[in-house]
């Protein structure tokens, strides 16, 4: 089943709610980088949250870059969006295994560690994308989102994120959601949705037993009016190709490229978030050196 984002609200707009199933797309991910059951449950969640993100933009152009660094054993976990939900990601130790405190659940946070923060990078078509930033609270990435959306965009918001992993590695269940209430919204309401989201418990089992995001949303805004505004179909897709390669080595500049030449007799590289692997002869190279140096002319 492909993996979706409900876009709804309730309230006559007072709340605006965003659920996600990402299950298959988070196992297309854990598949390209043969990642342990915590690394993928790590990556799940900041690639769901960064997903719910990207339909949040309003230009068809606009792009959303979340990094969260924990200085945990993971390393940092990088995720990129469009304004589709469409959404590509990696961390820096995908192999990584944590002990976990508690029998049967992932020690996410253990893994990502919680003395670093978490950076939103929102490419909206300017000259200076905006950049927005606030140290991690857990480490469990739900909770980080949250503060980050408070503290830093001075949105309050309920976010909740899961993965689930059976027994074979398989991605049981994957997805999360954001609820956002407008700031001056009555407090009974966020009081009644943090009584609507302990009560659901889980979000991976949420999403594991429900038959699709109407269902969520209706049990986590029964008797708020909610309404169902726009459903996304989203995947992990990375769109690199060559040419950005190519400017990449062009970058360099060209004694680095003549290094390369010389002492490698070529290069290759590689792409984070698809693996993917681009071969450049010496004539490639020698080819890219004469147009840096028509550039600079």
């Amino acid at each position: 089943m492909k993996s979706k984002i409900l876009r709804g609200t309730a309230l006559d707009g007072q709340i605006r709610i965003f659920i996600a199933d990402t299950t298959s797309l988070v196992e297309k991910a854990k598949d390209i980088h043969q990642s342990s059951p915590v690394a993928t449950a790590a990556l799940g969640r900041v690639l769901t949250a960064t997903s719910i993100l990207g339909v949040m933009l309003k230009g068809d152009r606009h792009k959303i870059t979340t990094r969260i660094h924990g200085q945990g054993p993971i390393g940092t976990m990088i995720a990129t969006s469009n304004a589709s939900g469409n959404v590509k990601g990696y961390v820096t130790n995908p192999q990584v295994m944590v002990e976990s405190s508690t029998p049967g659940k992932l020690n996410v946070g253990g893994a990502v560690g919680k003395s670093g923060e978490i950076t939103v990078i929102k490419d909206l078509g300017l000259k200076n994308p905006y950049i927005g930033n606030y140290p991690l609270v857990s480490g469990e990435i739900g909770e980080d989102f949250a503060a980050y959306f408070m503290y830093s965009e001075q949105q309050p918001s309920a976010v909740g994120l899961g993965v689930t992993i059976d027994k074979d590695y398989t991605i049981k269940s994957a997805g999360g959601f954001i609820i956002q209430i407008l700031p001056e919204t009555d407090d009974n309401v966020a009081f009644i949705l943090e009584e609507r989201i302990k009560e659901a418990g889980s979000v991976s089992k949420l999403i594991e037993n429900s038959k699709d995001g109407k269902e969520i949303m209706y049990q986590l805004l029964e008797g708020l009016h909610p309404k169902v505004l726009e459903e996304y179909e989203i995947d992990y897709i990375c769109d690199c190709n060559r040419e950005r390669f190519e400017k990449a080595l062009i970058s360099l500049g060209t004694q680095e490229l003549r290094s390369l030449i010389e002492d490698d007799h070529g290069a290759e590289l590689q792409c984070h978030f698809c693996n993917k692997k681009y071969q450049f002869s010496e004539e490639n190279l020698e080819a890219l050196i004469e147009e840096a140096i028509n550039t600079d002319n």
